[in-house]
């Protein structure tokens, strides 16, 4: 019925027809130009030349950002095999993420965070060779997340408000990322002591609320990139590792709301670029006298003699109170 300019094309309007049939609602008709063969003026559609012949036009890109559309994922989007962008954040898609999807092979940046997508972490993801950025935060994926994830060359991993459960994977130092986001999970479990080996390329950890447990382990103080470390609300016991004070480009330190204890070390008030370290709701006894002028932080709520907002005497006489024992931390030791 149509006349299509490459076989290419002609496959992305059967994918992207198909897409639409699978869309039950578009609030602001974001695909009502989906219609006849110029899949290129579509809406959110970006072509560009095939890597493997300069002078034929693919589908290299779509972004439906924020279009508070509804539907699902059919198969048939595996026929974009040009795909290099899939940015589809803050939609209401639900479902599964398409097995079809192993066939973008070009694919780098894969973004289906703030949906309603279920079930458990898209294996398919692991299995794409060109990906660099993969994003699924705010969905409802829960299991494991798998010790593959962690072995791919990705840039940026953001998996935080989800459900995954079943701890951190052991590997987790393999990873290549700048950013690592995995916060408000129930992941449980400690951090890796591999977590050191991430020296030369992580720029950014967050950790909160994910109910870990055990020490911070002391590999930690080899992140000499990281800007921001941040595994706040959680169940982190033991002292704060004195090789924290290695971490040369750290400017946002926070550990709150964990059953951290002792003193903190001096050491993190020699850090040259730190501008917010929050320790409060810990069990801290002690603080170092002169701790950088420049550095905005926050020790309410624990066991600093002398220092105001602090808890209560019989909060800090209490079990939670007490030192911890990373030796005998069943993650093997700070």
């Amino acid at each position: 019925r149509f006349r299509f300019e490459n076989s290419n094309l002609r496959r992305a309007y059967i994918a992207l027809q198909a897409w639409k049939r699978a869309i039950f609602s578009d609030p602001f008709n974001f695909t009502e130009s989906w219609t006849g063969p110029d899949v290129c003026s579509y809406g959110g559609v970006f072509c560009a030349p095939s890597l493997g012949n300069g002078s034929v036009r693919v589908v290299a890109g779509i972004d439906l950002n924020h279009a508070d559309i509804a539907g699902y994922l059919p198969e048939k989007l595996g026929l974009l095999e040009e795909l290099a962008l899939f940015h589809i954040n803050t939609n209401r898609f639900c479902g599964l993420v398409p097995k079809s999807f192993r066939r973008l092979k070009l694919l780098f940046e894969l973004d289906l965070s703030n949906n309603r997508f279920v079930g458990k972490f898209p294996s398919v993801v692991l299995s794409l060779p060109s990906l660099k950025y993969l994003d699924l935060r705010f969905n409802d994926f829960e299991g494991v997340v798998p010790a593959e994830v962690f072995d791919k060359d990705l840039d940026a991993i953001f998996l935080n408000d989800n459900r995954f459960r079943w701890g951190i994977p052991e590997n987790l130092g393999n990873s290549p990322v700048s950013v690592l986001v995995l916060a408000n999970n129930e992941l449980g479990g400690c951090i890796p002591h591999s977590i050191g080996k991430m020296e030369k390329t992580l720029n950014q950890l967050i950790l909160l609320n994910d109910n870990l447990t055990g020490c911070l382990p002391h590999e930690i103080g080899k992140l000499d990139q990281l800007t921001v470390f941040d595994v706040s609300f959680n169940a982190i016991q033991g002292p704060l590792p004195s090789e924290i004070g290695n971490m040369r480009s750290l400017e946002q330190l926070d550990v709150a709301r964990n059953r951290l204890t002792g003193e903190i070390p001096a050491a993190i008030c020699r850090l040259p670029r730190l501008l917010n370290f929050t320790y409060s709701y810990n069990f801290f006894t002690g603080t170092p006298p002169h701790c950088g002028g420049g550095v905005v932080s926050d020790g309410r709520e624990n066991c600093i003699p002398g220092k105001i907002g602090q808890r209560s005497g019989g909060e800090c006489s209490s079990p939670a109170a007490k030192p911890f024992d990373c030796s005998k931390s069943k993650c093997g030791g700070g």
